[in-house]
């Protein structure tokens, strides 16, 4: 991706025209060479602080220009279409530094602002120094490089998923571990309240039933003192009836002497005396059906108390008391249900791991391999760099089970 460096009038360096073929490319030399003058004039046309002592001696100015071909889908083109900068093929930034220490930025000969050609300097270029714990230097990259050498993407994305397929098992067995455990604390008590409502077995509506029923029993007691003495004061003595029927014969034998004028008043009486003798009767039913009765009130009374009593244990109204025996017995159906669905959450878990397993250990062997590989076109490289006698190993060291890389 970074195709040339082209460097005028920097330091020692009056012209060089440095062209970087593809894959790795090495700049070796002995101490004072102009490594470092290379780094400097690199770093000018990556945006770095441009100091009027990096021009050469009697030079007005010095140039910079670094060259780049980076693939159509990398970010850079993006942020080059967000600055509004044209670009076509290969992308150049170039740097002008003058003696008095002014300098100009430019993208593609475009002039624009430090600032611009950092951002884009930074999507294109890292520089590492001999003491940063950076890229290659440092352990946590080493994987990214070996799986990105062999082409391990597709697989090491299978494991990364399958770890987290495993993990989302694991995490759904142990939440429902640890609910089956709280209801297990109280399950006791809701068989127990399932117990003590099922034997008193509550309605909707009872109470109010009963409530009426209380109230008419408690009233029935003044109500039947009352027919009876109502019934005393007709049947006292001789009784209402009896006067009637005594004062009809009466009129009925003093009838026959009146040439039938009594007729009308004798009918009268006899049919007073007939319903009276009904409305007695009547009364007498209505005395004996409404009598008291301690024994049904006392019952009657035992039940609502036993219903208020309970709604009152269980923070609700009499009403709710079948609703939460429902609920409670719903919640130990599902408590005694729970206990094959952990084991298929158990199952589950442990299908997944299994998978994540297996899929680590390909990923593994496909390491290892690739391993192999790289340190051999590594070592292939070394003697052309002078390092004939150095010694290139990529050691893999397995993770804990429960890590995902």
């Amino acid at each position: 991706m970074f195709v040339s460096l082209s460097v005028r009038d920097i330091l020692l360096i009056d012209r060089l025209d440095l062209t970087l073929g593809p894959g790795l490319c090495a700049l070796t030399g002995e101490t004072g060479a102009g490594k470092s003058i290379l780094l400097d004039a690199l770093g000018l046309a990556l945006g770095a602080r441009g100091d009027s002592g990096l021009v050469r001696r009697g030079a007005a100015r010095a140039t910079v220009a670094a060259e780049f071909d980076p693939p159509r889908d990398h970010p850079v083109w993006s942020l080059i279409d967000e600055r509004g900068l044209a670009a076509d093929g290969a992308l150049v930034l170039r740097r002008v530094l003058t003696a008095d220490g002014r300098s100009r930025a430019f993208v593609n000969d475009q002039p624009v602002g430090l600032a611009v050609v950092r951002e884009i300097a930074d999507q294109l270029v890292e520089v590492q120094g001999q003491a940063d714990r950076h890229g290659l230097s440092s352990p946590a990259t080493h994987r990214v490089y070996l799986d990105g050498f062999g082409g391990l993407g597709e697989l090491t994305a299978e494991v990364a998923a399958a770890h987290g397929r495993w993990r989302a098992a694991a995490k759904a067995l142990a939440a429902a571990e640890a609910e089956l455990d709280e209801a297990r604390r109280d399950e006791e008590y809701l068989r127990h309240v399932v117990a003590e409502l099922d034997a008193l077995a509550p309605a909707p509506g009872e109470e109010a039933k009963l409530a009426a029923q209380r109230g008419a029993l408690v009233q029935g007691e003044k109500l039947a003192e009352g027919l009876q003495a109502a019934l005393a004061d007709l049947v006292e003595g001789r009784g209402i009836e009896e006067r009637l029927r005594s004062a009809g014969r009466l009129l009925t034998r003093a009838a026959e002497r009146t040439g039938g004028a009594l007729d009308a008043t004798v009918e009268a009486l006899d049919r007073a005396a007939v319903e009276i003798a009904e409305a007695l009767a009547a009364l007498d039913l209505a005395g004996r059906e409404l009598a008291p009765d301690p024994e049904r009130l006392e019952r009657l009374e035992e039940r609502l108390f036993a219903l208020r009593a309970a709604a009152r244990k269980h923070q609700t109204d009499v009403d709710s008391l079948a609703g939460l025996r429902d609920r409670f017995g719903e919640t130990l159906a599902a408590l005694d249900n729970r206990g094959e669905a952990l084991a298929g959450l158990g199952q589950a878990a442990g299908k997944a791991r299994d998978a994540f397993t297996a899929a680590a250990k390909r990923l593994s062997k496909a390491r290892a391999k690739a391993a192999k590989e790289l340190d051999r076109r590594v070592i292939a490289e070394l003697p052309a760099l002078k390092l004939d006698n150095a010694v290139f190993v990529t050691r893999l060291e397995p993770l804990p089970s429960g890590d995902s890389a």
